[in-house]
């Protein structure tokens, strides 16, 4: 076919099954393969001294330009003239690489975005931040020393355990929120699931030669159950009450409401910024969340409460910290003082998103309803249901306002579950 281009390399059909190669004429054994994924690499065929064929990845295409690959490859051809044989040598090395150094390749090739995620995109910095915590505080600790090639099942739900037990469970130094690593088993479960996802990468990336990690089962973490009562959410707005009257800071009081209000994520809120309020239609368009960019409906009495924050030093934001140019950190500790006002415990962020769902599922609304509220994965045809279907608007309606009722302390509120 010629000599490989990158206009030949970019018009490679890919294969529905198995892998297809294009071959260079003019560099002997220097081609590119593609398979079903749509992954392109670049590979190089030759046979060493004792006559055995043997074959070698250069690099993925996208990463390395066909005239890079081509260098490596007249390098590797030249080592091999000499006797050597890259292919044994790589063996060799994925061989000895130790979990540590499987991490490392894994973040610093995932924070350049070569690491592709879900739907095939770069890993988002969220994800990326949880990884490298979770690799820091349990992974490299416990198993940082162990060879892959030597690692077992065993060897990782020991990890696992261990984590449950509180093995790793320390003072943060990094600033993180929360002030403590802390273990369980939803710690352990989540670390585990971020081993064998890095161990899937350097699988395909011809990093190692075998994923200890496929086929470890995860203890499963206890489901979070805790919601606040009619009683407590009357509780909760008159502490609020008081705690403005105090002029304890709007910033954290408002993002507390906002929470209840709207059952949005900690970090939806606080990093929300003006321009995504559509209130006239009553939707946030995010960007990016967790579970990719969302339309997400919003009540009156949300769009009120976010209408009425003042602009801080012309930033975007409706919740940025009073110091620096970036979101409001102390939404927790805000939570914690107006909870022990209201003399209620076990009450987190996250339990006032569950409150949100769980009104909306007691007046009746439907679960798939209830999980496009929260935005929980919303994706294809559930996406445009939130987008354009009045009822969605109707349903955070009544449970926003239905929130805000209790929060001020309405007689006239009826609430169908138990106060």
């Amino acid at each position: 076919m010629g000599k490989l281009t990158k206009r030949s390399v970019d018009s490679m059909a890919i294969p529905l099954e198995g892998q297809t190669f294009l071959w260079d004429d003019e560099l002997r054994g220097f081609g590119i393969r593609a398979i079903p994924s749509g992954l392109k690499a670049f590979v190089l065929q030759y046979r060493n001294e004792e006559g055995r064929s043997r074959r070698i990845v250069l690099g993925r295409h996208g990463v390395l330009t066909v005239e890079q690959a081509r260098k490596q490859a007249i390098m590797k051809l030249g080592a091999v003239a000499g006797g050597a044989d890259p292919a044994e040598e790589r063996a060799q090395s994925r061989a000895a690489i130790t979990i540590r150094e499987v991490c490392n390749w894994y973040l610093e090739n995932a924070d350049a975005g070569i690491i592709l995620g879900r739907k095939h995109r770069p890993i988002k910095a969220s994800t990326l931040a949880m990884d490298r915590s979770r690799i820091k505080t349990h992974i490299v600790p416990l198993i940082g020393t162990r060879q892959v090639r030597a690692l077992r099942i065993a060897d990782i739900e020991r990890m696992q355990t261990d984590i449950v037990a509180g093995k790793t469970a320390k003072p943060r130094k990094d600033g993180t929120r929360g002030g403590k690593a802390a273990g369980g088993p939803g710690v352990a479960g989540r670390a585990v699931s971020t081993l064998q996802s890095l161990l899937s990468h350097a699988l395909r990336y011809d990093i190692v030669e075998n994923n200890p990690a496929a086929g470890v089962r995860k203890i499963a973490g206890k489901p979070r159950t805790r919601r606040l009562t009619a009683a407590e959410i009357r509780a909760l707005g008159e502490a609020i009450e008081i705690a403005e009257r105090n002029e304890e800071n709007p910033t954290g009081i408002a993002a507390v409401r906002a929470l209840l209000l709207t059952g949005y994520r900690i970090s939806e809120v606080i990093g929300m910024e003006r321009s995504w309020l559509h209130a006239d239609r009553g939707y946030v368009h995010f960007p990016d969340t967790k579970t990719d960019g969302q339309v997400r409906p919003i009540g009156q009495v949300a769009v009120q409460l976010l209408k009425s924050l003042p602009e801080k030093r012309g930033l975007p934001l409706f919740f940025p910290s009073d110091f620096v140019d970036r979101p409001y950190s102390g939404v927790p500790e805000t939570l914690r003082a107006l909870c022990a006002i209201a003399g209620i415990m076990g009450v987190t962020p996250h339990v006032l998103r569950h409150t949100f769902g769980s009104v909306a599922g007691d007046m009746g609304f439907s679960e798939l309803t209830i999980k496009a509220l929260l935005g929980h994965g919303a994706r294809g045809s559930t996406q445009n249901y939130v987008h354009l279907d009045e009822a969605m608007r109707l349903a955070v309606e009544r449970v926003s306002s239905k929130i805000d009722q209790l929060l001020r302390r309405e007689t006239a509120v009826i609430m169908d579950w138990a106060a």
